[in-house]
């Protein structure tokens, strides 16, 4: 029994090959186990912003308050807050807090003053990053 223990211990071509072996498994475990947590998280992210919708149905230039008023409707599967208006690029106070839980609908008021005719690009920023974002034209 010694003389083979011995022989063992002395023949180091096996060891090698099932120590590489060993060692490639536990690389490639570790490795999908990152890969698997990154594509969690990603994924995860995406869901919530790609579950984010809103429209934009109706849009008042008030000529009573010399506001613009934005009917918004949220159709997605997550709640929405309203984070920035910006209005022609420039930044603009707005009805705040506003936010729309799911299935809800409301109007959001813009401290814009406005000319008749002229073009204006209303950017709505959600606290997702979401933005809606469209020309109008005042009558």
């Amino acid at each position: 029994m010694a003389k083979t223990l011995k022989r063992f211990f002395r023949n180091r071509r096996a060891i090698t090959p099932v120590l590489s072996n060993l060692l490639l498994t536990v690389v490639a475990v570790a490795a999908m186990a990152i890969t698997t947590t990154a594509t969690y998280v990603i994924t995860t992210n995406l869901r919530e912003i790609m579950s984010e919708r809103v429209i934009v149905e109706d849009l008042w230039f008030n000529n009573s308050t010399g506001n613009i008023n934005v009917y918004l409707s949220n159709i997605g599967k997550v709640a929405v807050s309203v984070s920035a208006v910006y209005v022609n690029h420039t930044s603009q106070p707005f009805s705040s807090p506003f936010n729309l839980d799911i299935g809800k609908h409301g109007w959001l008021n813009i401290s814009c003053s406005w000319t008749s005719g002229s073009l204006y690009y209303v950017d709505i920023v959600t606290t997702r990053g979401t933005h809606i974002a469209d020309y109008h034209k005042a009558p």
